[in-house]
């Protein structure tokens, strides 16, 4: 199911829409609506209570007020003491108009069912007297229809009874003294029903200093009225007194003001009532019915509760406990459309500034957001933390103005607006941009982390409460969990504890690797870090005749060695495929010379080059690792003083900057560079071969072999086919008939158009088995005039690769071995009782002629059997016959037609006689190994 934005369902007041409101609208001066100058929301009795609320403790006094009204009871005195902004003078409005009744009790939303409930069929109207501590001074006497009044009483007779009042108290007045509980007692019998609502009393008394008289009365005058008024109302049924009174230090104000606070309590605690302040989910309906005009449907209103709720229960373990329950779902409904952890945050944490009002302020703050979001087409389904335009300069500098100074940079630089590095953090992956997702997290994390200071033992806001303000149904919390990760890696002034996070006016240590970051130098200390990570990957055992780290290229050898070079270029050398200019001239470079000499085993020689799209990033990381470590050590060496938290970050920030420095190493260098040679119209053209290797594989190393054994870029096992090939192409060609091997495992060596070879091993075995083929080519140990010595054509030869060793096209292999078989001596018998003469016989290839025998030539026969007697040490008698065996037996068992018999001849000898066990095993493991004879004797 789609959810709908928040603005296609909810609608606010027309003065939030149009942002025509002023914010001091949102403060009530019951001043003004008693003299009637009041704007209409708060002037107009039943508009003031269809936008009212009416709250548990405002119902109990309500009904407290009608009550009392009506000589049913009721508390005669009531104070109202709550926060900075609490809704008390809100309170005062109300029973102002229940009291004045300028319109029916039907037209006023909320009050027949309060009066049904305290069985008043018919409220009286009652006279009402404002007293406003603010507005009144105690030094400057007001005027009454040609009258002056210079008390509280003065101008509590007066707006009382008039001129009749004032008679009644003129004496007091004009002496500055209170005037009795009698005289007041007659008063407000003579004017009941009435109801006398004073607001900011502490404002007014304070400005008396001790023993010091004013216009006003004394300081202890006043008192003295405040107890004889609240001692007379006891005795007057129909007629009631409520009194504000200041919770907050801001409202209080100096010592005095404490002073008259702690007087005040006192006399107003001998009949006052309690009073229930108002609850934070009844402070989400007075916003709401402020602010907006049209709340929306209540089923859709309900299905967007149930979605937001299925979301919190499926992820069970990334949001807070409560937000799992069903009763999360009723706080949604019952704040939409804006989220319960807006109100949470504001009423908990921000109203613990000094300045801050609970509800007005929420009232203000709140009315400038909807504003700015409804201008903004805002399309999230509630306004959440991570709803609040912070970009937005009014909205800025309204969410700023209760905190310490220093909070616009950090906003502006770090959590919103267009240079803001969240936003920068979004535009630069898709992941994070298509939700805003570093822009939410950081939004969510200022609201509830702002109002927090350094004094708190648990600062900041964790991240499941963080997920709550973020994430909406149908998103994934994983990509706002990796934000997270992201913005704390990248911002100066936010910081993260364990699962807590806060931002701060003051810079992170991020901001001093920073300043130590861009201190550093490529060449002096990036590049030798690089050179022994990127060494340290290639610290296994591998095949590889040597790596050299951004060496030059007089660094590298040119020979033969044990298996190819790989030669791995610096950073400077990064290589793109369409873009590979740098690798490839400083390879190159080492390719053609070794130092100023020309180099010539080039097919020895291969490549690694880092990425160059990669190489940036490596780099960076690089000098975050280096200013971190530094840090660190500056800590050890006590050339800088941190806090435990920040040391142990510190040392955080390294270890992960450390293994995001190896993991980026093996990320970046992998593109193996191996240098070929095509044939084009008789010449050699360089070719460059690019390999890519996978950052993933477990080692480089491994990969690299793979990657060049699966490519054919070097030959690990060579098959005779192919060495057979090359000879041909080569060299046999042109009436060349042999060529000397030496010499083509050096060509294979130095020129790049030719197979490269791991090692000279694999060339060896692979002329070997061509040896034992009559197939492919013959091969000699040395040639002397038309004679080849150690010929082997066709039998398995193991030939020593030297100056003199030859191999020998087959066409000639084949005449040669024809040729030495038409000059082998036929055999010659002689008749019966006489004997074989064996002539003694060159061996093939052997140029010595022997000396001429006067005998008569016998016919040439060979050995037909072979026998051998070796005895053994009996301790080394196994590896012995494993030698036997590898240096004897084999070159029976591997010709065919070849038939051998091994016997072994034990004899063992003891003076002492063999035990009984040993004879026994030893008869057993005989016969398990199936002995011909085996017995012991005496």
């Amino acid at each position: 199911m789609t959810i709908k934005p928040w603005r296609e369902i909810a609608k606010p007041h027309k003065d939030v829409l149009e942002g025509t409101f002023k914010q001091s609208e949102f403060a009530a001066d019951i001043s003004q609506v008693h003299s009637g100058t009041a704007t209409p929301e708060y002037q107009d009795a039943a508009m003031f209570y269809s936008r009212t609320f009416i709250t548990e403790g405002m119902r109990l006094l309500l009904r407290s007020v009608a009550e009392r009204l009506s000589g049913m009871g009721g508390d005669p005195v009531i104070q109202l003491q709550t926060a900075f902004g609490g809704g008390k003078t809100h309170t005062l409005l109300a029973v102002y108009h229940l009291a004045s009744r300028k319109c029916p009790t039907a037209s006023l939303a909320g009050i027949p069912t309060i009066l049904d409930e305290a069985g008043v069929a018919s409220l009286p109207t009652a006279r009402v007297a404002v007293i406003d501590g603010i507005k009144l001074s105690p030094s400057q006497p007001r005027s009454h229809a040609g009258q002056t009044i210079n008390t509280l009483w003065g101008e509590l007779a007066v707006q009382l009874l008039g001129a009749e009042g004032y008679a009644m108290v003129s004496g007091a007045d004009q002496d500055g003294t209170s005037p009795g509980k009698e005289v007041l007692q007659a008063l407000l019998t003579r004017a009941a029903p009435c109801v006398i609502l004073v607001d900011e009393l502490v404002a007014y008394i304070r400005q008396m200093e001790l023993a010091k008289t004013y216009k006003g009365g004394t300081f202890d005058s006043n008192l003295t009225f405040i107890q004889a008024l609240t001692e007379a109302l006891k005795s007057v049924p129909n007629a009631m007194l409520l009194a504000s009174l200041p919770e907050s230090e801001v409202e209080i104000g100096s010592n005095h003001g404490q002073q008259a606070l702690a007087a005040l309590e006192k006399y107003f605690g001998r009949v006052e009532s309690v009073w229930k302040p108002v609850a934070t989910e009844e402070a989400f309906e007075i916003v709401r019915r402020r602010l907006f005009d049209v709340v929306g449907d209540a089923s859709e209103i309900r299905a967007l509760a149930t979605q937001f709720g299925n979301l919190y229960r499926s992820h069970a373990t990334k949001f807070p406990v409560e937000a799992q329950e069903g009763r999360y779902e009723e706080r949604i409904m019952q704040s939409y459309p804006i989220h319960p952890e807006v109100f949470d945050r504001l009423y908990e944490d921000w109203s613990t500034l000094d300045k801050f009002q609970r509800t007005r302020g929420v009232l203000q703050y709140m009315a400038i957001v909807i504003h700015r979001l409804w201008n903004n087409n805002d399309k999230d389904p509630l306004i959440m933390p991570a709803s609040l335009p912070l970009d937005d300069a009014t909205v800025r500098n309204k969410s700023i103005h209760y905190l310490p100074t220093g909070w616009e940079p950090v906003i502006e630089k770090e959590i919103d607006g267009i240079r803001s590095e969240a936003v920068a953090i979004d535009g630069h992956d898709t992941r994070f941009g298509s939700v805003q997702a570093a822009r939410r997290v950081a939004r969510t994390i200022f609201l509830g982390s702002a109002p927090s200071g350094t004094a708190q033992a648990v600062r900041g806001i964790r991240v499941e409460r963080i997920m709550l303000g973020c994430v909406l149904p149908g998103q994934t919390v994983g990509v706002y969990e990796d934000v997270i990760k992201r913005l704390r890696d990248r911002l100066h002034y936010l910081y993260g504890e364990q699962d807590s996070y806060w931002f701060d006016t003051r810079p992170n240590l991020r901001r001093e690797m920073e300043s130590r970051k861009g201190n550093l130098k490529d060449n002096d200390d990036v590049l030798p870090l690089l050179r022994e990570r990127v060494s340290k990957i290639f610290a296994s055992k591998h095949v590889f005749g040597g790596i050299h780290v951004f060496a030059t290229s007089a660094d590298v050898p040119d020979d033969y060695g044990s298996g190819p070079r790989v030669v791995v270029l610096p950073p400077s050398a990064g290589y793109r495929k369409l873009e590979d200019r740098q690798a490839l001239e400083q390879a190159q470079e080492i390719l053609d010379k070794r130092g100023n000499t020309p180099r010539l085993k080039r097919n020895r020689i291969l490549f690694l080059a880092p990425d160059g799209d990669a190489v940036s990033r490596l780099k960076d990381n690089a000098r975050t690792y280096l200013a971190w470590v530094s840090i660190v050590e500056d800590v050890a060496r006590s050339r800088i003083d941190l806090g435990t938290y920040q040391v142990e970050q510190a040392k955080r920030a390294r270890d992960s900057a450390q293994e995001q420095l190896n993991h980026l190493v093996r990320e970046t260098y992998r593109w193996l560079l191996v240098p070929g040679e095509d044939i084009q119209r008789g010449k050699p053209i360089l070719r460059w071969d690019a390999v890519g290797l996978s950052p993933s594989a477990p080692s480089i190393v491994t990969e690299m072999e793979n990657k060049l054994r699966e490519e054919d870029l070097v030959i690990f096992k060579w098959s005779p086919v192919h060495l057979a090939r090359m000879l041909n192409q080569y060299y046999f060609k042109d009436n060349v008939q042999h060529i000397s091997a030496l010499r083509v495992w050096q060509d294979s060596c130095n020129t790049l158009y030719m197979p490269r070879l791991l090692k000279s091993a694999v060339y060896e075995a692979a002329i070997a088995e061509a040896l034992s083929s009559t197939d492919y080519f013959g091969g000699a140990q040395a040639k002397n005039d038309d004679r080849f010595q150690g010929f082997a054509f066709g039998r398995a030869a193991g030939l020593i690769l030297d100056e003199d060793t030859v191999l020998i096209a087959v066409d000639a292999a084949r005449a040669y071995a024809n040729r030495l078989e038409d000059e082998r001596p036929k055999p010659r018998v002689i008749g019966d009782g006489g004997s074989i003469h064996l002539p003694i016989s060159p061996l093939p290839g052997d140029s010595t002629k022997p000396e001429p025998d006067p005998r008569p030539p016998a016919p040439e026969t060979l050995p037909i059997r072979f026998y051998g007697t070796l005895n053994l040490d009996p301790i080394t008698a196994a590896l012995d016959f494993s030698q036997v065996m590898n240096e004897v037996i084999a070159n029976f068992t591997s010709q065919s037609g070849v038939q051998v018999d091994i016997t072994i001849d034990i004899t063992a000898n003891c003076q002492d006689g063999f035990a009984i066990s040993t004879q026994r095993v030893v008869k057993e493991n005989c016969g398990v190994l199936k002995f011909k004879t085996a017995d012991f004797e005496e």
